[in-house]
């Protein structure tokens, strides 16, 4: 990626100047599980094939280092060891981790929360990610579960298809 002027890395600074850096921001990290990531990506069409294990296929090829941001593992993102987040909200539960979080803002929760109906996300998700993980070979469900074992290990993704 191109930085734009002004813009440095934060890895590019030591230890002591991002936690100075940091240290004044509420720092929040919005995780998915990746198995409904790849979901998302393949219905929104930013993959080529035709078929969900052909895109998940494309995924692993590509590796760690090549791949789009769309279905990178989020520990290669957001480096968790790296930056120390203050909350870490799981898709899926935004309603009442939002609210929390506008709360501790001293905002008014009622006028600025959106109408999230987080159950009938995950029945859908739960759902479509039963058919598309049934298209996938045995092969493949090892293999994404590799890709993804940091961000299951860092992570609380217990009901992820891609868990042990």
């Amino acid at each position: 990626r191109r930085l734009r002027a002004g813009e440095t890395w934060l890895s590019r600074f030591n230890q002591t100047e991002r936690r100075a850096m940091l240290g004044s921001y509420t720092k929040v990290l919005f995780v998915r599980d990746p198995f409904h990531r790849l979901i998302t990506t393949f219905l929104q069409g930013m993959g080529i094939n035709p078929s969900f294990s052909s895109f998940v296929q494309e995924v692993l090829d590509s590796g760690m280092h090549n791949g789009s941001a769309a279905w990178k593992p989020l520990v290669s993102l957001c480096r968790p060891c790296l930056v120390q987040y203050d909350y870490v909200v799981k898709f899926g539960f935004l309603r009442q981790e939002l609210g929390h979080l506008l709360r501790r803002a001293g905002l008014p929760v009622g006028s600025l929360l959106p109408e999230l109906t987080d159950s009938q996300v995950q029945w859908t998700y739960r759902w479509l990610s039963e058919q598309m993980f049934s298209e996938l070979s045995a092969q493949q469900r090892k293999q994404l579960s590799h890709f993804y074992r940091w961000d299951l290990a860092a992570f609380p993704f217990s009901s992820s298809f891609l868990s042990d």
